[in-house]
């Protein structure tokens, strides 16, 4: 029989751990939509994002005094930070400004087919039968998207090249953690690459006033959908198979488009919810696969 100190010092479930995150990345869109309603640009929320959120992984690593990169690996990491961050974090919360944040959540999942196609035209990895499969049904799936639309989504050339923008920067995140994150500890990166992405977005940033209910948004999306988030999927990924781990944080776009329909009255049309199926469909097809790891960071 286990005494109480036993049980309280049992480790919390990884499934568990990778849920949570999925849950946390799923408010990412809800949060983000909240703030621009409140009168804050959608770059601005990108800039609070990633200068918040650098912040508190600026203190994390400093306290648990995680080696930073250095060399050249310092200056991949920067332009990880331009292109990861910046680039990134500016195009979903653009494509939740243009066509809402279910849509952002489901083209965002587009992200292996564009690790497929990179990994194949840059590093020379073989492109078989099922990643083929896997592309055509991503592509298959944002046609549908297109020709579906839905209630309070907006299916605009500007969502589709955001989202699109966003699911190719985001797959960044696979081909940067697979030199990386098993060479530095993740906090110690970001508190490297997230800083740099909100210097990369400063010049793009238009301040608005903001209430008190924007910033508790902007909060919650730097707490809540980066820094916890973030650090709930690396624990759970320490003790978690990628595989695994990769279907379970695929929940993220379920919880964004439920989200979404109770919150803002988004529903994607049946036509549209079939293309989403293909593309998050596609995206568990390529992670189980490749038995990559579902990047740690969103």
């Amino acid at each position: 029989m286990s005494t109480p100190a036993a049980s309280a010092a049992r480790p919390v479930p990884a499934p568990l751990l990778i849920l949570t995150a999925a849950v946390l990345w799923g408010l990412l869109g809800i949060l983000g939509k909240q703030a621009q309603a409140a009168g804050v640009g959608a770059l601005e929320v990108a800039f609070w994002r990633a200068a918040l959120g650098g912040g508190l992984f600026a203190l994390h690593a400093v306290l648990a005094r995680s080696p930073l990169p250095r060399g050249r690996d310092l200056w991949v990491t920067v332009g990880f930070g331009v292109a990861g961050v910046s680039v990134f974090y500016g195009a979903y919360q653009l494509a939740v400004q243009a066509g809402g944040a279910s849509l952002a959540s489901v083209l965002l999942y587009t992200a292996p087919a564009f690790v497929a196609l990179l990994g194949w035209g840059l590093l020379r990895e073989r492109l078989g039968r099922r990643e083929g499969l896997a592309v055509g049904g991503t592509l298959g799936g944002i046609a549908l998207i297109s020709l579906g639309g839905g209630q309070g989504v907006n299916v605009t050339a500007a969502a589709l090249t955001f989202g699109l923008l966003s699911g190719l920067t985001y797959s960044l995140y696979y081909l940067y953690g697979k030199a990386y994150f098993d060479r530095y500890a993740p906090t110690a990166l970001y508190a490297v690459a997230l800083p740099v992405g909100a210097l990369g977005l400063l010049p793009f940033v238009e301040w608005a006033p903001k209430s008190s209910a924007a910033w508790s948004s902007m909060g919650a999306i730097a707490v809540l959908s980066t820094y916890l988030a973030y650090l709930a999927y690396s624990a759970g990924l320490r003790r978690l198979p990628a595989t695994r781990a990769s279907v379970i944080a695929s929940l993220e776009p379920v919880v964004a488009a439920l989200l979404a329909a109770v919150l803002f009255a988004e529903q994607l049309s049946a036509l549209a919810l079939l293309g989403a199926t293909l593309v998050i469909g596609a995206a568990l097809t390529l992670s189980v696969e490749k038995k990559t790891a579902h990047p740690a960071g969103e």
